[in-house]
């Protein structure tokens, strides 16, 4: 990829960080202020199995592994200024599956973890500069730990040669952690040894609490630019020249962009409990960890209101998309026969649905009770359920919000593919329902044969 997409000069960037860089952390970077964000250290061999998605609904692209998870989601607003990290130890790795979607390519030469290490990946490439001579003139930066000083130049000026766009230089040894100290004189030397730009990292604990230390920590080294990880997950207004936010203001925003982009619930309360630190085990804190959904950290916050808004607008969009790409008669898929319908509770008396009256049509017919199986696509978390009755399947083309509309829209393919009433509003009665049982359904509970009671709602 072209070098020149993206300048590394004279910038503020949100570091890469395992489990802090997703999309929802990225944007609300750009927001306060940075020009280049950084998506955590991705496996370069685990994303070359990804299938690229374009999420309509959440108008994303998403990149899918085979289990289902969704690995890497980008978005046109940081389309020029994402910079994607990879962890590999072969620097020959192809990056068309990714790099038309960001702005460049980063290989990771920092991570100390052993994860990375003990493949040959992160910190190990610094041992093998023959290796790191090879790197494609496509991938556009790297980032590297310290060695002894002579080395860690000599080391830099072989990759510069290498055509890369930029170097990030963490200033610590590898064996060092976030609780030692940085050594500002080392990236100076790097930044005084080499033409291209040099990015500064390592500050957050010691000289860089607010926005104002950006520009000492840039003069004290000598770089080009400066790099921020913990300072920025913290308190993102960080990067903001107008002055610090409250962290609680800052949590909010994220808490909407992680909504807004379906972003799994367990990252979110990770990222929320980094921004809290030491207030972790407030009421608040407490609060965030036995969340298990978004829906309930939302409750946490006061933005289930919000909540419910993105869901009706995604959902909205969901089934327009859906509609307009789906015929409305049966379809054989396999051994299941498919139609694009929707269950629409409105259509329907409080006290009937469709699942009930092809109950009460198996019984009558003396048939096994209808089977259903869902599942859930990590995409968007929307549910498909497929019924089995008298040994055929069906099943709706159109995604549901919930499991209990999926097993609906199924019962309802089901119902209209055999010709048998479904109890919508204005049908005519078919008997199939008796009117003990209607009634029952309006006082919230089903007699059961025995005298027993259930209070499920079919």
């Amino acid at each position: 990829m072209a070098a020149g997409r993206l300048s590394f000069r004279n910038i503020t960037a949100l570091a890469p960080m395992v489990r802090v860089g997703t999309l929802p952390m990225r944007l609300l970077a750009l927001d306060y202020g940075a020009d280049v964000v950084y998506c955590e250290e991705l496996i370069d061999m685990k994303m070359a199995q990804c299938q690229r998605v374009v999420n309509e609904v959440l108008q994303t692209v998403d990149f899918v592994a085979p289990d289902d998870r969704v690995m890497f989601r980008t978005c046109d607003r940081e389309k020029d200024r994402v910079v994607f990290q990879m962890v590999t130890e072969n620097t020959r790795v192809s990056s068309g599956l990714w790099e038309k979607d960001v702005a460049a390519i980063d290989v990771n030469m920092g991570c100390p973890k052993e994860y990375s290490t003990k493949g040959g990946m992160g910190a190990a490439l610094l041992s093998n500069p023959d290796k790191i001579e090879a790197v494609k003139a496509s991938f556009c930066f790297h980032a590297v730990h310290l060695f002894q000083l002579e080395e860690t130049v000599g080391l830099v000026q072989r990759i510069e040669k290498t055509g890369v766009a930029a170097v990030a230089v963490h200033g610590r040894y590898t064996e060092e952690r976030p609780r030692h100290p940085v050594h500002c004189d080392y990236i100076q030397a790097v930044a005084q040894a080499v033409s291209i730009p040099v990015i500064a990292n390592g500050g957050s604990l010691d000289l860089v609490k607010t926005h104002a230390n950006i520009e000492e920590f840039r003069k004290v080294t000598g770089a080009s630019s400066v790099m921020l990880g913990r300072a920025a997950m913290w308190n993102m207004s960080v990067f903001s020249s107008q002055g610090p936010d409250p962290v609680e203001k800052v949590m909010d925003e994220y808490l909407k962009y992680a909504i807004r982009y379906d972003n799994h619930a367990f990252n979110t309360k990770y990222c929320l409990c980094q921004m809290l630190r030491d207030k972790v085990e407030s009421p608040l804190g407490k609060q965030v960890q036995a969340a298990q959904t978004n829906a309930e950290i939302s409750v946490a916050f006061g933005l289930q209101e919000f909540y419910l808004q993105m869901q009706e607008e995604l959902q909205a969009r969901r089934d327009s998309l859906q509609s307009d790409s789906q015929p409305d008669r049966p379809i054989i898929d396999g051994d299941v026969t498919t139609m694009a319908v929707k269950f629409e509770r409105r259509k329907y008396p409080p006290q009937i649905t469709p699942k009930m009256f092809l109950l009460e049509w198996s019984r009558k017919e003396k048939l096994e009770q209808p089977l259903y199986e869902t599942v859930q696509r990590s995409q968007d978390r929307a549910f498909q359920s497929t019924v089995t009755v008298a040994g055929r399947k069906y099943r709706s083309s159109l995604w549901e919000k919930s499991k209990k509309f999926a097993e609906q829209a199924a019962a309802i393919v089901c119902l209209r593919v055999l010709g048998i009433p479904e109890g919508h509003i204005g049908e005519k009665d078919s008997s199939l329902v008796c009117k003990r049982k209607r009634e029952g359904k309006m006082n919230g509970s089903l007699f059961k044969p025995g005298g027993g009671r259930s209070t499920e709602i079919l």
